[in-house]
């Protein structure tokens, strides 16, 4: 199938942009139960794996040896803003395993946190390994290694068991076998996931609802959900719409978005999940999308709608702030 005409962009008279994409919506068995676009559309997860590569890391015993806290666990699973609390939870994981911010191979960015990244060109401070948005998945991973008793040298290598444990689990969450899971690199240096968006969206509802896993793995996915909902400011920050989705909904629904537009989320009341991926790669187009869906799953409530409302049909304004078009979400899903 061909991607759909998922979001217009306007300016003034005139449609200035179309974005176009897919989505799957999945139930807990699996079954493809509203789409647009190819659910069966194969792309990386991006960072949208991360909550799901936290699991290996609970299930091993990361909570129980080294006595992370709520928000460190949400940390795990953040492409968080480099604010404070973040660089902070990423630093006390490390020292709980004996390392330091030398360790992670994540590599150093400016937090995405305009902010806070300001604020650091005007001191001149540079940024650390810590500010990397993926400072809290890197941390997990050394933590995982040392549960696992293998080397940190070298953790984000295809081969290193670390790794290996990690494919394991996404391809259990996604009904599918290792080999067929495309591999690639990703910003941070890790390996990516390529898998179609139906099996990411069942990883998800799997996520959610953990009950065909059993044993550690289930109380794993259940650890995580909740370390997540207490605490959604440590899997994105200020004014980002991972936070923002979960404090809406109560954390009924938690989601994460990943790089070159791609989102998933699971509802553990409507037993499902979904899977979004913008094809050009555009974020602007990627939460109208997530929202407009939402509203035509009936998954979210009146109050939660105006809550959502800036992310829905956000504004498209000039230098002065002026609002000049607007982005508008405008597909139909279809339903199985």
């Amino acid at each position: 199938m061909s991607s759909e005409h998922l979001v217009r962009v306007e300016r003034g008279p005139l449609t200035e942009s179309i974005h176009c994409g897919h989505i799957a919506v999945v139930d807990g068995k699996g079954r493809v139960i509203a789409y647009a676009g190819d659910p069966g559309y194969t792309t990386f997860a991006r960072s949208a794996a991360k909550p799901l590569q936290a699991i290996p890391v609970i299930e091993a015993g990361a909570v129980q040896r080294f006595g992370l806290t709520g928000e460190q666990v949400a940390l795990l699973c953040a492409s968080h803003n480099g604010e404070r609390e973040h660089v902070e939870a990423a630093a006390a994981i490390l020292g709980k395993l004996g390392l330091s911010a030398g360790d992670l191979l994540c590599g150093p960015h400016y937090p995405f946190h305009e902010p806070t990244a300001n604020a650091m060109k005007l001191t001149g401070e540079a940024p650390s390994r810590l500010h990397n948005n993926c400072s809290g998945k890197h941390a997990g991973m050394l933590s995982l290694a040392r549960l696992m008793a293998v080397p940190t040298k070298g953790y984000t290598a295809p081969d290193h068991p670390v790794q290996r444990a990690m494919l394991q689990t996404i391809a259990e969450l996604a009904g599918m076998r290792e080999e067929q899971i495309a591999l690639g690199t990703d910003g941070c240096g890790v390996p990516v996931f390529g898998l179609p968006l139906d099996r990411l969206a069942y990883a998800f509802a799997t996520f959610g609802s953990p009950s065909r896993l059993g044993g550690e793995r289930a109380r794993a996915c259940a650890a995580i959900i909740d370390s997540i909902r207490r605490h959604p400011r440590f899997i994105a920050g200020s004014d980002r719409f991972d936070t923002q989705l979960i404090q809406a909904t109560g954390g009924r629904i938690v989601g994460k978005m990943g790089a070159e537009g791609v989102f998933a989320l699971t509802s553990a009341s409507d037993n499902a999940a979904l899977a979004v991926k913008i094809t050009d790669g555009s974020q602007r187009a990627l939460y109208p999308t997530v929202v407009e869906a939402l509203i035509q799953l009936n998954w979210l409530k009146e109050d939660e709608v105006a809550s959502l409302r800036p992310f829905h049909h956000p504004p498209v304004r000039n230098w002065s702030g002026d609002e000049v078009g607007a982005i508008i979400p405008e597909f139909k899903l279809q339903l199985c």
